[in-house]
């Protein structure tokens, strides 16, 4: 018998592939129809293995979800970008392979990432998600997130909107 793990771990620059591979993906999944085609794959394209070993080496703090030996997803996480918001962390990106998405696995990825930012001295949390991206708002508002902010992002030619939600400590 044997049993697959769920781990959560700092990512090392030998994960540069596996990461490049689930923001590929996942961006896909997500963000088909919300971005326009020819912005989403720049934007994918511009974010392959050698762009993500070069963060991993310089220092990025990445934390991966392994299930069994598979990378199934990963959390970019640092100090909060929007100074206006009163929370010192901040979790760029949480993303999953699609098909390790409702199994609970985010659940566990985002509470890791919330750990990381706290035991690297980050009071509190801050998230953003296109508003278009129903899945992304159902799941942080699931995860007790606090809707504090509006904005929007421009790709090519549209201007789309996002929320912004916060956790204290």
């Amino acid at each position: 018998m044997s049993t697959l793990l769920v781990e959560t771990r700092r990512a090392r620059p030998a994960d540069a592939a596996d990461i490049a591979e689930i923001h590929d993906s996942a961006w896909r999944f997500a963000y088909r129809g919300l971005i326009p085609g020819a912005e989403l794959e720049k934007m994918v394209l511009r974010r392959g293995p050698a762009w993500w070993e070069t963060a991993l080496k310089r220092g990025s703090r990445v934390v991966v979800l392994t299930f069994g030996d598979a990378v199934a997803g990963y959390a970019n996480v640092g100090r909060n970008r929007a100074r206006g918001l009163p929370y010192e962390g901040e979790i760029y990106e949480l993303y999953l392979r699609p098909e390790y998405q409702g199994l609970g696995f985010g659940r566990r990825l985002f509470s890791d990432a919330r750990k990381e930012l706290a035991n690297a001295g980050f009071d509190g949390l801050a998230v953003w998600a296109l508003a278009a991206n129903e899945p992304a708002l159902g799941f942080y508002r699931a995860m007790g997130g606090i809707g504090v902010a509006r904005s929007t992002e421009t790709f090519g030619s549209r201007s789309l909107e996002k929320l912004a939600f916060g956790w204290n400590g």
